[in-house]
């Protein structure tokens, strides 16, 4: 067959819509403009396209607070909610809004539409940045849905009557047809807003119009981009389709590329054995890389094996040439086509001989089995260990594949000062073996983040987040930190603390440390102090006698000092006050039960509630003279007293026992009752003698 039997179309709408170029040029221009620029997420979703700006000196940032002052923040196409704009605002820095105006519609709709009382249902992947942007100017009623199978269950359901319908901009237009197809055509209370993008719309046209035209297909764009994924789902409905985000990619798909190509040529009859080769990619992938693409394709086609009209085609002859000559050292694909029980796994190579991978050469995880790590189907990169032609096999290994890629991932990550998650493995010699991306990185004791002398085991089998600080390329070792991302992190904590922290706020924290004279609170990567007099209402000698290093206890701050990075806190409320409980609850007069807790020379004191003791003065203990005050009471004693006088000032109460006597006495003598006369009775045998008060008359 010739060249000119091989026809490879590009697809009209291919490449950049609008909103994705507007955005990307944005942060060129404010790159050349000499602006310190940082975009909130990747600008988009394309590695080549990311990278370069990386390069030029733009940041990727994940949250506003990560800001630097002087920065300019570029928000991308897919835009933010609400309460981004709101921090934005509060931080002053210069803000460059990229979002698209396809997307700025929906925001104006679900905004005025939930203000009005309806319920928003909103098509689209609930993880991807636009929706989640867009519900960020939603209330709190909407409802998240991926496809008409989540709609028909919401729709089975109670929803509010009231509702309105947008969809993602990228939504794919075939399943949005399904959808409206659930909806009930005669309900007044129901608004449909048409809100995805046209540009979108007609690239998803274009290519289910051109899938069905070819005989296979090449989507180019980003693995993350929604419309790119969604662009793959509607062509491999209509012919083999292969997703790649680079154009470097096809050179590892030759063999599978021609051999798809081979297959499509042998069903045409042959009189029109014609090769149709489609080209579409997502709106965030530029041009040149669609450009790569056509060349690296009819690079690849060059290579098919085509069959003269005049032979006779040979279906096991063109099975033979398809099998690829398997070399120790090579770098392999395969599909999974059996795991053997917690030993092996057997690999489709399209080769003649079975590849199978041991259990040592799939992970390093001595925990896991086959099952846990791989199944039926997955497409692995591997590499040829050994080639047995006599047995028919080849070993192969995914690990060492996984660590050759996971080194690079390493080296990047440390030139980057990316923060990386690992699963610490063993306890060593001096530290930790934390496996990442199938590379053992160590961590030296000393970076562990715990403190010295620590048990490092208590982090075996964690997850633990740490920073690349070393790597030995030649050994292919690396050494890592926990403790410089604990720091990192403690700085932005602090940062972020006073920026935002009042007079006043309210902190539930983790007791750190206890000194003699108070407890350090933990209040999220900052540490603030309770003094001991502000760690109970009651007297203690020491904060050990009220808490202790691990508890949670509520604090509030009472006072800031930025310059010295000083914090007090309050522990104790004033709705606990046991002296304000005292005075709403007790008054002078009131007769109490209270009980002897110290003696001194001049009285003893009694506790009236908890935390309130009184004195009861050694003239108040009794009616008779009182010569020493252990004569009368001791501690522990429970005693009867009356509130005679409180001092609100000074706060001190007094008390007596002997006034209780008196109240006693007194209203005995009230009770007792009264005698019309005096009856004076006068003994036969004494001499008769007047009353004094006759007498004194």
């Amino acid at each position: 067959m010739k060249q000119a039997d091989i026809v490879i179309t590009t697809a009209k709408s291919a490449g950049f819509c609008f909103g994705v170029d507007r955005a990307v040029k944005l942060v060129y221009e404010a790159l050349d403009a000499g602006k310190r620029v940082a975009t909130l997420g990747p600008i988009v979703h394309n590695a080549s396209v990311v990278n370069d700006l990386l390069e030029r000196g733009a940041r990727i940032i994940s949250d506003v607070s990560e800001l630097h002052d002087g920065e300019t923040l570029i928000i991308r196409a897919h835009g933010v909610g609400r309460a981004v704009y709101e921090a934005l605002d509060a931080r002053g820095n210069e803000v460059i809004d990229a979002t698209c105006p396809f997307v700025a519609r929906i925001h104006r709709i679900v905004t005025e539409q939930t203000a009005a009382g309806r319920h928003i249902l909103i098509a689209g992947d609930p993880t991807h940045p636009e929706i989640q942007g867009i519900v960020g100017h939603c209330t709190q009623n909407y409802t998240v849905f991926k496809d008409q199978t989540e709609l028909k269950y919401l729709i089975d359901r109670t929803l509010p009557q009231r509702l309105a319908l947008i969809a993602q901009t990228t939504y794919n237009k075939i399943l949005w047809g399904e959808c409206m197809k659930l909806l009930p055509s005669d309900d007044p209370d129901l608004l449909v807003f048409d809100t995805i993008c046209n540009a979108t719309a007609a690239r998803q046209s274009d290519a289910d119009a051109l899938s069905k035209a070819s005989d296979l297909m090449i989507v180019a764009g980003g693995r993350h981009s929604s419309n790119t994924v969604k662009l793959y789902d509607v062509c491999r409905r209509n012919c083999p389709t292969w997703h790649i985000e680079d154009p470097a990619e096809l050179s590892a798909l030759t063999a599978e590329l021609c051999e798809a190509a081979q297959a499509a040529l042998r069903a045409k009859p042959a009189e029109s054995r014609i090769l149709h080769i489609g080209i579409t990619a997502g709106a965030s992938t530029p041009a040149h890389i669609i450009k790569e693409v056509q060349t690296n394709m009819s690079e690849i086609i060059d290579t098919i094996n085509t069959t003269p009209e005049s032979e006779e085609f040979s279906f096991e002859a063109e099975l033979e040439k398809s099998f690829r000559k398997i070399r120790k050292g090579d770098r392999v694909r395969g599909i999974v086509a059996s795991i053997s029980g917690n030993s092996e796994v057997m690999v489709d190579l399209g080769a003649k001989q079975t590849g199978y991978i041991t259990l040592s050469e799939l992970t390093t995880d001595t925990s896991k089995k086959p099952s846990d790590i791989v199944k039926v189907g997955d497409e692995l990169d591997l590499v040829v260990i050994q080639v047995n032609d006599a047995e028919g096999t080849v070993q192969l290994s995914k690990r060492r594949v996984d660590e050759l890629i996971g080194f690079e991932t390493i080296k990047n990550a440390m030139e980057s000062k990316e923060v990386l998650e690992g699963t610490v493995q063993s306890v060593v010699k001096g530290g930790l073996l934390a496996s990442c991306n199938g590379v053992h990185v160590f961590i030296p004791a000393s970076r562990s983040g715990l403190s010295r002398g620590a048990d490092l085991s208590v982090l075996l089998k964690q997850n633990v987040r740490f920073i690349i600080v070393d790597v030995n390329e030649q050994r292919r070792r690396a050494v890592g930190s926990i403790r410089d991302v604990q720091f990192a992190e403690r700085d932005a904590a602090k940062a972020k603390f006073w920026e935002t922290a009042k007079v006043g706020d309210v902190f539930t924290g983790e007791v750190k440390s206890l000194t003699n004279y108070g407890a350090f609170v933990d209040l999220g990567g900052i540490d603030g102090m309770v003094h001991v007099s502000e760690l109970s209402w009651s007297r203690i000698h020491q904060p050990s006698d009220v808490v202790a290093v691990g508890d949670t206890i509520e604090v509030f701050i009472k006072a800031l000092n930025p310059e010295t990075g000083r914090i007090s806190l309050g522990h104790r409320r004033p709705e606990d006050n046991p002296w304000l409980k005292f005075l709403n609850g007790y008054h002078v007069g009131d007769v109490v039960e209270a009980t002897v807790v110290s003696i001194t020379a001049f009285g003893a004191f009694a506790r009236i509630t908890d935390g309130i003791d009184g004195l009861i003065h050694i003239s108040q203990l009794s009616n008779e003279r009182v010569a020493n005050v252990k004569d009368v009471v001791s501690i522990g004693d429970t005693v009867t007293v009356k509130i005679t006088a409180i001092d609100e000032e000074k706060k001190r109460i007094s008390l007596s026992i002997r006034a209780v006597g008196e109240d006693a006495a007194e209203e005995e003598e009230q009770e007792a009752p009264v005698e019309a006369a005096e009856e004076v009775v006068y003994s036969d045998d004494a001499p008769a003698e007047a009353p004094a008060e006759d007498a004194a008359e």
